[in-house]
């Protein structure tokens, strides 16, 4: 089912015809996974719902997007943190990025083009809806998974359902002579999954548990899943949170486009009781998914070597 070297992600191929809950593909994809968030925090999914046309469109639509003038761009505030427009930042001057919240609803998606475009842009809203809701249910299998094979499932309905989207469209631009490759420093998500899409242009490096730096390449029409801080909480430290980063090529020409889907959780982030014992002692108090975004935008958020522990460690 999945393919496993020291120097390069797993591949969960999710295309295969028999992959059903009770199958023995679905099974061994469930120890794929695991293995996978726990060593990496993140693999390549090979997924083929999305058509040659949405690809087209949703790459269409970045571009539509990020021509518009900054004044308009600007206006995609979102009280949440790092939900809304990023760029014109001097210390990352090749990055730039705009946000859908409930980009699976036809609320969201309308709210933000209509913000965008005051006289409506149906082919963006199509497009970016679409997309969403593809990658959603790639998501929701995954997390079925994940429940599955640390024998949690009876929370996986509980949990999609208090789950909302947040679908952000992620420029990096080739740098010039005398700017940084560093397209975006070294972080973690803060959020429970995250799943990137991308243009034929790579950059991203995730760091692995052993501390490697992995450059990540996308087989064609696939996905990288990454596990954020709040799967991390969730599992009890058994899954990691990767750091990763952008970096371009200083002899590279074009844009590096990501279309990126975040998932976050309406309920409380708690480990279930299933994933304490012994060996695995209680870690992390529950919170509110949203207050850890919060608290890493203070200033000891933003300086902390260990956000998790920091904002909810026992």
């Amino acid at each position: 089912m999945g393919s496993f070297t020291a120097s390069k992600l797993i591949v969960v191929d999710f295309t295969e015809e028999d992959l059903k809950p009770g199958s023995s593909s679905w099974s061994s994809a469930c120890k794929d996974i695991r293995r996978a968030l726990e060593i990496h925090g993140c693999f390549v999914a090979l997924y083929d719902k999305i058509s040659p046309q949405l690809h087209k469109a949703i790459f269409q639509a970045a571009d539509e997007l990020f021509d518009l003038p900054t004044e308009v761009k600007i206006q995609n505030i979102n009280e949440k943190p790092y939900h809304g427009y990023v760029g014109q930042m001097p210390i990352v001057p090749l990055h730039e990025g705009l946000g859908i919240d409930y980009a699976t609803t036809l609320e969201g998606a309308q709210s933000f083009t209509k913000l965008m475009w005051p006289n409506g842009n149906d082919s963006f809203c199509e497009s970016s809806m679409s997309f969403a809701r593809t990658v959603a249910e790639l998501e929701k299998i995954v997390i079925r998974m994940l429940f599955e094979s640390y024998s949690v499932e009876k929370y996986t309905d509980s949990h999609i359902e208090s789950t909302t989207y947040l679908l952000r469209f992620l420029k990096y631009r080739a740098p010039k002579a005398d700017e940084t490759t560093m397209a975006f420093p070294s972080h973690t998500d803060k959020s429970f999954l995250t799943i990137l899409y991308q243009n034929h242009i790579s950059g991203l490096e995730i760091r692995a548990r052993d501390g490697e730096w992995i450059n990540v390449e996308f087989p064609p029409l696939s996905f990288v899943v990454m596990a954020g801080d709040a799967c991390k909480a969730w599992s009890n430290d058994r899954v990691l949170s990767p750091n990763h980063k952008v970096i371009m090529n200083m002899n590279g020409r074009e844009t590096r486009y990501t279309i990126a889907l975040f998932s976050f959780l309406s309920c409380m982030v708690e480990v279930p009781e299933e994933l304490v014992d012994n060996e695995h002692p209680l870690e992390f108090k529950p919170f509110v998914h949203v207050d850890l975004l919060n608290f890493y935008d203070t200033d000891h958020g933003r300086r902390s070597q260990n956000i998790l522990k920091d904002f909810c460690g026992v």
